[in-house]
């Protein structure tokens, strides 16, 4: 799988586009459809991928929605915790990471050793958890949960740098023990 990033929007939001075998996901497309678009190229967009739906993520959504109706959208509302999901020749797996909002989802890329975790990691810290519907405690069981996980994952976040789970384990001060 490919993973190109576009920076988009005036909260400079990570848009990333996946190829494989002539098709595509987006995850969080957060605005200026043309640009992603363009970056997508030639690509069949076959699902988009919604870590949350803060407006910053989602921004152009709609564009892709009303040039094609019948596109799949992942999101929490329509996603089982854990159940892994095909599409196309995609394969990944939905983890509920609330925190940040309660909508959080982390994409678990597994044959690609990458996980899509929208606001829920940044570099060296954690999204804010003051937002409406964010909660501190729900971010301290998702930062448990997601601490299970091989230290190689990359870690895509939805601004910012990449990093991996192990430097976060190791340098991030929301997954030291308490």
């Amino acid at each position: 799988m490919e993973i190109k990033k576009i920076v988009t929007g005036a909260l400079e939001e990570n848009c990333y586009v996946l190829s494989k075998d002539g098709t595509c996901l987006i995850v969080d497309p957060g605005s200026d459809s043309k640009a992603i678009k363009e970056l997508v190229g030639e690509d069949k967009i076959i699902g988009v991928l919604v870590t949350h739906a803060h407006f910053d993520h989602i921004g152009a959504l709609r564009d892709f929605l009303n040039s094609n109706r019948r596109l799949k959208i992942f999101k929490k509302s329509n996603l089982n915790d854990m159940k892994e999901v095909e599409v196309g020749t995609f394969k990944f797996i939905p983890i509920m990471t609330p925190g940040h909002s309660s909508d959080s989802v982390t994409f678990y890329f597994k044959d690609d050793n990458a996980m899509f975790v929208g606001d829920f990691i940044f570099r060296d810290t954690v999204g804010r958890c003051d937002l409406p519907t964010g909660s501190s405690e729900e971010m301290d069981k998702s930062i448990e949960k997601i601490k299970t996980y091989d230290d190689s994952i990359a870690l895509y976040p939805g601004h910012g740098d990449e990093t991996t789970l192990g430097r976060e384990k190791q340098y991030n001060l929301y997954f030291m023990e308490k």
